[in-house]
């Protein structure tokens, strides 16, 4: 109750903010960030994803845009430019559902030779139906999870290496979803998830963000082992009426988002949390954690069960390389 009262209200938690506040405001304070900061932004083509674009630019980082839409990706950038004529963006192609893609995509970009600071895995998809991706995997799942992992994958060393030598942390940010937590332990199967026979579009939502949540605090884990100055956190952005949620036409009705309209926020404070883990020196050194309304808060149990954490992962990396025939980072 408590909780619900204090995110209507707006109440600033320990960081000073909330579930009001926007990207623009928890930034206010990132005017001394390091130069020539490089950032990934996965779904940077409409919705939050493009406002967190906009915003990590306005504080002078370098975006680079993975699209599959390429039109989208330069309306977005010269929306970014007009306001902010100096930002540099890049715009390379991507299909987050096909492991293909995702290769030929980290490729360019590595050979590009610049540095990687912060990765954002923020693409999100909602699929009402049964689909499968291109390499036979269901399609929310693929997208919101398997395509991210492998992303990750394929750039962490990178982003160790900018790390090491610039002294600057790295950071991950994985937008998940407070309905993980609707995920009983019980039910959750990594081949299910991969081939579901009973498809439930929620209930797949659901558990691709709660793998999304669970890949942060392994990956944590292992990046500590290493002492690797990269930090990994999951975030909740809280209810906003992106492309996701019009995904639902038919389902939920113009005449319930205006009920509803008190409770969903606007792209600007849905991009906050992602935001401010992204930036904020109050952030530095945090990892394996899970934020909402820019604080840290409880994920669901099974979200930081170390064993199910750690077998989803070797799981998943094990499907990537004998899909691809090749091996990850060892």
């Amino acid at each position: 109750m408590k909780g619900t009262v204090r995110y209507l209200a707006g109440i600033a938690g320990q960081s000073g903010y909330g579930s009001k506040s926007t990207a623009e405001q928890v930034t206010q304070d990132c005017s001394s960030l390091p130069p020539y900061l490089t950032a990934i932004v996965t779904g940077a083509t409409s919705g939050i994803g493009a406002e967190t674009a906009r915003v990590l630019a306005k504080r002078g980082v370098r975006i680079v845009i993975p699209a599959r839409d390429l039109k989208k990706a330069d309306e977005v950038k010269r929306n970014i430019q007009r306001e902010t004529p100096n930002a540099e963006i890049i715009i390379l192609e991507i299909d987050l559902t096909s492991f293909a893609s995702i290769r030929k995509f980290c490729s360019e970009f590595l050979s590009l030779g610049i540095p990687l600071n912060i990765l954002i895995n923020n693409a999100g998809k909602f699929s009402q139906k049964l689909e499968f991706s291109e390499d036979k995997f269901e399609m929310t799942f693929a997208t919101n999870y398997l395509g991210h992992f492998l992303l990750t994958e394929l750039v962490l060393e990178k982003m160790i290496e900018t790390a090491k030598q610039t002294g600057v942390e790295g950071r991950i940010v994985n937008v998940s979803s407070v309905i993980h937590g609707w995920v009983k332990k019980d039910h959750f199967s990594f081949n299910d998830m991969l081939h579901s026979k009973y498809y439930n579009a929620t209930r797949a939502y659901a558990q691709s963000k709660l793998a999304n949540i669970m890949h942060a605090y392994e990956l944590s884990k292992q990046l500590k082992a290493i002492n690797a100055n990269v930090t990994i956190n999951a975030v909740h952005p809280g209810i906003v009426k992106t492309g996701i949620i019009r995904d639902h036409k038919g389902l939920i009705t113009d005449s319930i988002f205006f009920i509803a309209s008190k409770l969903l926020k606007s792209t600007s404070q849905g991009a906050s949390t992602t935001c401010y883990v992204a930036l904020s020196s109050k952030t530095k050194g945090v990892t394996g954690q899970y934020f909402a309304d820019c604080n840290e808060t409880r994920c669901s149990s099974l979200a930081n069960d170390d064993y199910e954490a750690h077998e989803l992962w070797k799981q998943t990396r094990s499907l990537i390389e004998k899909r691809l025939r090749v091996q990850l980072r060892p």
